[in-house]
């Protein structure tokens, strides 16, 4: 089923809970009940609040529905007449919208509100299943018949409109497939990956943590994490090397200036922390690195010959994220992003543009990221001025021009309307971890406006004076994300060059204590991070201790490992014992790290 098909039926489903709901719980009023990925929610003002057996209920009440082959059956209204109509069903939540819509037109709507009205402020369409009328732009399918496999998963709080100044409505999550095998598939994957769940694993394996007293949304990285970190951007920089980067540096604070000349202000400013008042100036905490890097190039002089100039940094940013949206290290507000930003010639763009995909694509084949897509984002005409930089022209130029480098580079991608960042077109990356389950994990951007605005120029072989273009880039998001979704993917069984302990030591008993500590200090020599546990308990539960923390390698060691013996290693994720001699496993071990496994 393609996906247009699958969003009706998904909308179509969320009309019938609705339906449901209306039936079992009359007096009930409806806010807005848009798609969302891999079905639907219906925020909902009951007149008492819900219980999940009450959920259960409404599932019930709604699969009968379905099977009646009830139709969903479209009539226009002015919009003066609909206000009129839902007014007398006392459904306040579509009366406020429809007068926001009258009143202010489209801008003052959210995508979701705007699945519900649509965009003609003159007419508006109503659907009709059974007893129950919505106020929707539709399309919806014929019959309820239609609707595939559908499951209410939870109940959730959810403001009006998001403002926690507005009621408390409950929030209805569904999921809708086109078949009941496709649903069970989906609850599969739902099972492993709350086995998998970056914040529970985070905890098990000692990575990060929150504190109340630091702040929500600020993670502590633990020395495990550090780890995950400090190999992440030795692997970064190393490719960055490669293609010939130069890492610099920027502090944490800027003047408001410098983030009103580069028009982040404007835009982001609900995003950013509260303005810091000193010496009569005001200060902000850095949301991004962009600004900062733009007066690093501007600092002298540049001829052609220089070009490209590509300066990355893996810059320590802070962002005012709401609180509601926080969601273990997918969303946080301090965060370390591997970010770079590149200078060049038109004529250069393409090539440094394909460059930065192929960085992408070897990090895919290193984490073992099968199936990923790009989303090019672009502009909106209605923003033009507001949302995004005014000239048409250049949009949709450079709009192009990212799109025949995506085609060149043999990139997997979609293209999307009014996503775009205010200074150009971006590309979203898309992955599915090992278990299917969906992450945007990083951004790569064209920006064709805010080099002028920092009267960024470079002499070109005519001697005239040019504005290079610049691409930011953040092939590894941030480390916050990115260590997300690889604990996720790998369900913290990191590979060796990865994981935070990489050896642990098990001696027998007592007596060989002091010698495991001798391999201990050798195997730390060699570089290997090696893990141990001289604890009064039996080799048993040491082993089953080490196992949990999903370390690679597990080493007893007892009178034959101390007499130069070969040792018996076991290795995660196998039932048989290895066994090789000391040198040729510390020569396995470093081979690993080196090559990355």
């Amino acid at each position: 089923m393609e996906n247009k098909e699958l969003e009706v039926m998904r909308h179509s489903c969320a009309h019938l809970v609705a339906a449901a709901a209306e039936k079992l719980f009359p007096g009930a009023k409806f806010g807005v009940g848009p798609v969302v990925e891999n079905g639907f929610y219906y925020d909902i003002g009951f007149p008492e609040n819900i219980s999940d057996e009450d959920l259960k209920k409404i599932e019930k009440e709604a699969r009968k529905m379905a099977k009646k082959g009830l139709g969903f059956e479209r009539q226009e209204m002015d919009i003066d007449e609909a206000i009129k109509f839902f007014d007398k069903q006392c459904q306040d939540y579509k009366v406020l919208l429809l007068k926001d819509l009258k009143e202010k037109g489209t801008t003052k709507l959210s995508e979701e509100e705007m699945q519900d009205l649509g965009s003609d402020i003159e007419k508006v369409s109503l659907y009709k299943t059974g007893d129950f009328v919505d106020l929707c732009r539709g399309p919806h399918l014929e019959s309820s018949k239609e609707i595939g496999a559908f499951k209410l998963t939870k109940l959730a709080g959810a403001y009006w409109r998001g403002d926690e100044n507005n009621p408390q409505l409950q929030r209805i999550y569904g999921v809708c497939f086109e078949s009941k095998e496709k649903l069970k598939e989906y609850q599969e994957m739902m099972k492993e990956a709350e086995k998998r769940d970056h914040r529970k694993l985070g905890k098990d394996l000692d990575i990060y943590s929150f504190d109340d007293e630091v702040g929500p949304g600020l993670p502590l990285w633990h020395p495990n994490g550090t780890v995950l970190i400090e190999e992440i951007e030795k692997l970064a920089k190393e490719l960055e090397r490669k293609y010939e980067y130069s890492i610099v540096q920027t502090p944490h604070i800027a003047k408001e200036e410098l983030y009103l000349r580069s028009g982040h202000l404007p835009y982001y400013k609900g995003s950013m922390f509260p303005p810091m008042k000193l010496d009569n100036e005001t200060y902000y905490l850095k949301a991004m690195n962009c600004p900062h890097h733009h007066k690093i190039f501007g600092t002298h002089k540049r001829s052609y010959r220089e070009m490209p100039v590509r300066l990355a940094e893996y810059g320590h940013c802070y962002r005012f994220e709401d609180s509601g949206a926080l969601f273990g290290l997918m969303r946080v507000r301090s965060l370390n992003m591997n970010d770079a930003h590149i200078y060049c010639t038109e004529e250069q763009f393409e090539e440094e543009f394909i460059k930065v995909l192929e960085m992408y694509k070897y990090y895919f084949d290193l984490f073992g990221i099968e199936k990923y897509q790009m989303r090019l984002s672009k502009h909106g005409k209605e923003g033009l001025g507001k949302k995004y930089v005014d000239n048409e022209a250049l949009w949709i130029k450079t709009e192009e021009q990212v799109r025949n480098a995506l085609n060149k580079a043999d990139m997997p991608y979609t293209e999307v309307e009014d996503e775009a960042a205010f200074y150009g077109p971006k590309i979203d990356v898309e992955i599915w971890s090992v278990i299917g389950r969906q992450f945007t994990l990083s951004t790569n951007q064209l920006d064709f406006a805010v080099p002028e605005r920092f009267n960024l120029t470079y002499i070109d072989k005519g001697g005239e004076e040019k504005t290079p273009i610049c691409i930011h880039r953040a092939p590894l998001s941030t480390h916050e994300r990115l260590i997300g979704f690889l604990i996720e993917h790998y369900a913290g069984a990191f590979p060796t060059w990865l994981a935070p302990v990489q050896v642990h030591l098990v001696p027998v008993s007592e007596k060989h204590v002091e010698g495991a500590k001798k391999i201990k200090q050798e195997l730390f020599d060699a570089g290997i991070r090696v893990g141990f546990d001289s604890a009064d308990e039996t080799v048993g539960n040491k082993i089953r201790k080490a196992s949990k923390q999903k370390i690679p390698y597990i080493v007893v060691v007892g009178d034959k490992e101390l007499d130069g013996e070969d040792w018996m290693i076991r290795v995660r994720g196998q039932e048989d014992q290895e066994s090789m001699s000391k040198d040729k496993f510390v020569e396995r071990v470093l081979g690993e790290m080196k090559e990355r496994k």
